[in-house]
């Protein structure tokens, strides 16, 4: 057996299972900088010009200025990135969702190493010679495929260490993701302005250090998984028969047949339009804010088209702090909500997001009319919470209906809807932003219409969820289709040949070991993760001046 075989990750006794959760932190807080890949698109902006950016001919059509070398790119063209990210994220997570049921989170959390940080320095290599294609091709298409292989390793790996606690444990794993920017965001500032020059604005040096950074991490989260013995469960948890509402199961779905069975498709609208209506959020937040309250953030009555350039400076200060406070809310929701829904159970967890998140929609309008920022703000806050507390639930949902056999699998599926929902969400947003732009609407009553609109899809969102019953006998896999599943999956009941183990070396499973390995694991990962929150929570500061 080779050392990536998913063989050798199977746990011995003595091996803590609480291991797990920093080992697929570690792969998440590095792949997350994918949220804060924005702070090089100034800087690469004016790669060429250093000072200002150097505009390529109005003559040069879109094809020159993609191998031109002598110009700067524009901003548009660096977003193309951004999209590739998350159409590429879920696209790959579906393709090999599978692949990584039967080899493990070992190998795949391998390959979304090398992928992620190979990515970036072929990304370094673009910015060097100024090929823009090269970073279309590094970062966006590599690097998109190893975040969507890193984003599902450690799912259900998680979901079958903590039977017990679902929620929490994919929870803590995909908090990393969203916190993943709060981390490589400051780093890559103090990186860039280190290696800046007189020629060089130090971009694609600071791609090569981050790609050995994260490669370390990645690596050591990669060979820190370990997946439980075939039948192993915690000491003294049994397995529920029904929470109340039967949504619950002990059998197991064929990740193949899920595209026929209607639950899957109504929770994947169910997370496709909880996260269109947050992404439409979060993508025009810092602009929204200064636009419905323009001098009222200073105190002043002024509306944003009367406010002098200095004044708009101090409000955009201010709303970059009100940026960072809502990507903290992001993180805490992915933990707490996900949590929460272990014990009010997924579907109740949903109807809250929907029926709380429509009340907040509704109320953003008024909160801009009656000019008070403190309600906007905490509305703000609580929405981007249950945006992040609906990724971090939905495995744990995906678990009870289908089973937990192949729900790495179907989890990737499933993040097509993420895809879908990274283009409609800020579609609906930008385009109706500037259709009543064009039609002379004050810039203060803008996002009224599509606040009404992004309400209308929780409402289409908690229909879903309602609907939402338990899976029908006819799709779960046979007693002899889950046997042989499990041999694709390489599973065995033990570490050595697959003789069944005694039930009391079973029990010396998960728990124990060293206590010194236990707290440098979650040291590695809490040390950086609290250093990223300190200087988020330093630049939010100004919204409470």
């Amino acid at each position: 057996m080779g050392f990536l075989d998913k063989e050798r990750t199977i746990a011995g006794p003595g091996f803590n299972r609480w291991l797990v959760p920093p080992a697929a932190l570690a792969i998440h807080l590095c792949i997350g900088m994918a949220y804060g890949f924005s702070v090089f698109w100034l800087p690469l902006s004016k790669a060429i010009g250093i000072k200002e950016s150097l505009a390529c001919s109005k003559d040069m059509s879109f094809l020159a200025s993609i191998f031109a070398s002598t110009c700067d790119w524009k901003i548009s063209m660096l977003g193309w990135i951004y999209t590739m990210f998350f159409v590429l994220l879920g696209a790959s997570a579906a393709i090999w969702g599978g692949w990584l049921e039967h080899v493990g989170p070992r190998k795949a959390g391998f390959v979304a190493a090398l992928c992620w940080c190979g990515g970036l320095l072929i990304s370094a290599l673009g910015v060097y010679h100024h090929q823009i294609w090269l970073m279309w091709l590094g970062s966006g298409l590599i690097g998109g495929i190893g975040l969507g292989l890193g984003y599902i390793s450690p799912v259900s790996t998680l979901i079958k260490w903590f039977p017990d606690r679902r929620g929490m444990a994919t929870g803590m794993a995909i908090m990393g993701f969203g916190g993943g920017a709060l981390i490589g965001s400051p780093l890559a500032d103090k990186l860039m302005k280190y290696f800046g020059s007189a020629t060089s604005v130090g971009v694609w040096q600071t791609f090569v250090v981050m790609a050995v950074i994260y490669f370390v991490f990645m690596m050591a989260g990669a060979f820190g998984y370990r997946i439980p013995p075939s039948g192993w469960k915690p000491a003294g948890w049994t397995p529920p028969v029904t929470n109340g509402n039967a949504m619950i199961t002990q059998n197991h779905v064929h990740a193949s047949k899920v595209w026929g069975i209607p639950q899957f498709w109504l929770i994947w609208l169910v997370l496709c339009l909880n996260v269109s209506a947050g992404i439409g959020v979060i993508g025009m937040a810092s602009p929204m804010l200064q636009e419905m309250f323009g001098g009222h953030l200073l105190g002043a009555g002024t509306k944003f088209t009367e406010l002098s350039l200095e004044q708009k400076s101090a409000i955009a200060a201010i709303a970059a702090g009100f940026t960072g406070l809502i990507s903290l809310f992001n993180i805490g929701g992915r933990f707490v909500w996900a949590s929460c829904s272990d014990y009010i159970g997924r579907k109740m967890t949903y109807v809250v997001f929907f029926v709380l998140g429509f009340v907040l929609y509704v109320s953003l309008p008024w909160s801009g009319a009656t000019g008070s920022v403190a309600l906007f703000v905490i509305a703000v806050c609580l929405i981007l919470s249950m945006y992040g507390g609906g990724f971090a639930t939905v495995p744990a949902y995906l678990a009870d209906l289908f089973g937990t056999q192949m729900v790495g699998a179907i989890h990737g599926r499933l993040l097509t809807a993420w895809a879908t929902a990274g283009i409609l969400g800020p579609v609906v947003v930008n385009y109706m932003r500037e259709y009543q732009i064009s039609l002379g609407m004050p810039r203060e009553s803008v996002y009224n219409t599509t606040m009404y609109i992004l309400a209308g899809m929780l409402v289409l969102g908690l229909l879903c969820n309602l609907m939402l019953k338990p899976i029908a006998e006819k799709h779960f896999m046979t007693p002899e289709e889950l046997a042989r599943e499990k041999q694709l999956a390489h599973e065995q009941a033990s570490v050595n040949g697959g003789a069944v183990l005694a039930s009391e070396v079973m029990a010396s499973i998960g728990s124990g070991g060293n206590p010194a390995a236990l707290w440098l694991s979650w040291a590695a990962v809490i040390i950086p993760l609290a250093w990223g929150i300190s200087i988020t929570l330093q630049k939010s500061a100004v919204l409470f001046k």
